[in-house]
């Protein structure tokens, strides 16, 4: 019973079980690289691996169809989520 592996979690790319530092890897950052404004939209794309612009008209289409939301989630993101 001393190489039992704890359970609730799969192996990750070294065989171990924790995933603690893939957590680490993908933390939503605001980009310093792909930045119109605050790079909030490219840091949700990096995030998500997907393009800067798709993550922009989706806030731009959140914010026409949703009264402003998409303004104000993006003003929120751009106050707590931290530069990279």
């Amino acid at each position: 019973m001393t190489n039992q592996e704890p359970l609730g979690q799969p192996p990750d790319e070294t065989g171990t079980r924790g995933g603690n530092d893939r957590a680490r890897e993908h933390r939503f950052r605001r980009s310093r690289n792909e930045r119109m404004i605050a790079g909030v939209c490219g840091g949700a794309a990096e995030l998500f691996g997907i393009d800067a612009t798709i993550v922009r008209i989706v806030l731009v289409a959140a914010t026409l169809v949703g009264f402003g939301t998409g303004f104000l989630i993006y003003l929120a993101c751009w106050l707590i989520v931290p530069e990279e």
